[in-house]
């Protein structure tokens, strides 16, 4: 089970992509202990659930703090990477995808 911190990104990001995220794939944000989140841009209307235990298309290993600071816009997505606060595992052409996803979710 995730940490409520987690489930209140589940919530954020389900209303943030709405029935059509673009991403026309599976994508996992892993934070390690804390849980993570699993976002399937496939079904139809797109899910975001908790994502233990699932596989992903893409799997972007970052923790909390560096994604909520990309979230607020405090923090480019490539800068993250490049700094290696970011690891991207799988399809990076999914990772790229994020960037309106998580412009939307700032609100």
């Amino acid at each position: 089970m995730s940490s409520p911190q987690v489930q209140e990104i589940i919530t954020q990001m389900g209303s943030a992509i709405g029935a059509n995220s673009g991403l026309g794939g599976t994508l996992k944000f892993d934070f390690g202990e804390p849980g993570s989140v699993y976002i399937d841009g496939k079904s139809t209307p797109n899910t975001v659930s908790d994502g233990d235990g699932k596989n992903a298309d893409c799997t972007i290993s970052v923790s909390l703090e560096t994604f909520e600071k990309m979230v607020k816009g405090e923090l480019d997505g490539t800068s993250a990477f490049m700094q290696g606060k970011l690891r991207v595992a799988g399809d990076m052409g999914l990772a790229m995808k994020l960037g309106p996803i998580l412009q939307k979710a700032r609100g």
